[in-house]
Order: C-alpha cells, then structure tokens, then sequence
C-alpha cells in the first residue's frame, strides 16, 4: 500500500526559508510522478510543483524562481524547499504521487508565514 508523509512545516517568518519533506512508502519514488500542492485558508487546493519519474520538473508562477522539488533516492522522498517567503504562503501543504491512473495523498502539513 502506498503512503505519503509529509514534514517539516511549522511558523516561519516572512523572507524566511521553507523546507519539505514527502516521505514514499509501498513503491519506489522512481516509479511516480509527484506534485507538492498547497491549500491556502479559505481557497482550493492548487498545484505548487511537479516532479516527473522522468527528471522533469515544473513550477507554478507564484513560485517560479523561489521553490525547488528535488528527489532524495536514498531517503525515498521528494523534498521541496522555497525561499523569500510571504504571508500568502500561508497553506496547508500537500504531496501527492501519482502513477497509471492512481493518486496518493499524503495528510497535509501546515506551514504558516507571519511575523
């Protein structure tokens, strides 16, 4: 059975650093395709970045330029990490791995920006 984990959210402050961690159990990261989606309070879900089982990596706008997905083989995660935070940050975050028509949700982590 697939599960996904995801850490490290938490208070941060604004221009702050933000690093996450989607932890993949039940398969090899090699075989899915992963995005880090984000729900802000009171908005929808919406997609943060892509990683593909092919190295592919896309971003959305709102992030281009500040976040980064990378995969971690020897630890079976997808890690993203963003700098020069805003408030509007503000979401739960969440992974989601994705292969032959299945979708895997992880349970969300809070991160919150604010000083």
């Amino acid at each position: 059975q697939v599960q996904l984990v995801e850490s490290g959210g938490g208070l941060l402050q604004p221009g702050g650093f933000l690093s996450l961690s989607c932890a993949v159990s039940g398969g090899s990261i090699n075989i899915f395709d992963i995005n880090w989606y984000r729900q802000p309070p009171g908005k929808q879900r919406e997609l943060v970045a892509t990683s593909n089982r092919f190295g592919y990596t896309t971003y959305a706008d709102s992030v281009k330029g500040r976040a980064t997905i990378f995969r971690d083989n020897g630890k079976n995660t997808v890690d993203l990490q963003m700098s020069s935070l805003k408030p509007e940050d503000t979401a739960v975050f969440y992974c989601k791995a994705n292969r032959d028509g299945e979708s895997y949700w992880g349970q969300g982590t809070q991160v919150t920006v604010s000083a």
